[in-house]
């Protein structure tokens, strides 16, 4: 399957209050640009379960897949689970290939409580944890893993190389104005976006001793990077800017 990107959602208390240190915005982007792929937005959310529903009901109502990590432990602040159910208005049902997995695992005495680790969304799908083998699932859009980065990392990567592409190689040009500001050319800013829908442009000023600068970014596939930075300079030009 082919897509220009992934959401992530991180989910702890945890990380909110300063127990944890988040580990995987930073991996997440970085692996989602080798395979020519943007991060469109990450949410950080409490172990709250009104909270993740909502959210959970918005990432699944978008038109990119996510990535979900944390929460679908045996603890009762182990919220995901439940909630992915409610969002995506199915049961919450013991997947019987995950419960194979678990008393191969820990034997036919395994306890109730960690059965319940495969408690998962009404005809979810299974993602396999090389670490130790208690697997995550899917459902809709979304690709549900454990908060621990050894475990959750590798299984993004599997994601990937089981159900998508790699997208089209990107670009990113930057061109660096000096002692202009941002509202002398916002009509040419907009201009570039209506001729180059397909493109992301950005605009950074940067205060400096003696005045100041502005840093106009333009990122997206190859071919349509070079395109809105020749327009973009034509029009900067025409209008005495460079």
């Amino acid at each position: 399957m082919k897509v220009s990107g992934f959401g992530a959602i991180l989910i702890g208390s945890e990380i909110l209050d300063g127990r944890r240190t988040d580990a995987h915005f930073t991996y997440a982007r970085d692996l989602l640009a080798k395979w020519n792929l943007e991060l469109v937005y990450t949410l950080l959310l409490p172990d709250d379960s009104v909270l993740l529903r909502q959210q959970l009901e918005w990432a699944m109502s978008r038109p990119e897949p996510f990535f979900c990590c944390g929460g679908i432990g045996a603890t009762p602040d182990d919220l995901t689970r439940d909630c992915a159910a409610l969002a995506a208005g199915v049961k919450l049902v013991r997947h019987p290939e995950g419960e194979g997995i678990l008393r191969k695992r820990w034997g036919d005495g395994v306890a109730e409580q960690r059965l319940r680790m495969v408690d998962f969304p009404a005809g979810a799908e299974l993602i396999p944890n090389p670490v130790n083998q208690v697997p995550g699932f899917s459902i809709q859009n979304g690709y549900f893993m454990p908060g621990f980065p050894e475990m959750a990392h590798p299984m993004m990567v599997w994601v990937l190389e089981t159900y998508y592409k790699a997208g089209d190689k990107r670009d990113s040009q930057v061109l660096v104005l000096q002692d202009i500001a941002e509202s002398d050319i916002v009509k040419i800013m907009n201009g570039v976006i209506e001729r180059h829908p397909t493109v992301h442009l950005s605009s950074l000023p940067r205060m400096l001793d003696d005045g100041c600068e502005l840093h106009l970014g333009i990122r997206g596939a190859v071919g349509d990077v070079a395109a809105a930075m020749e327009d973009l300079r034509e029009a900067l030009t025409r209008a005495g800017l460079v």
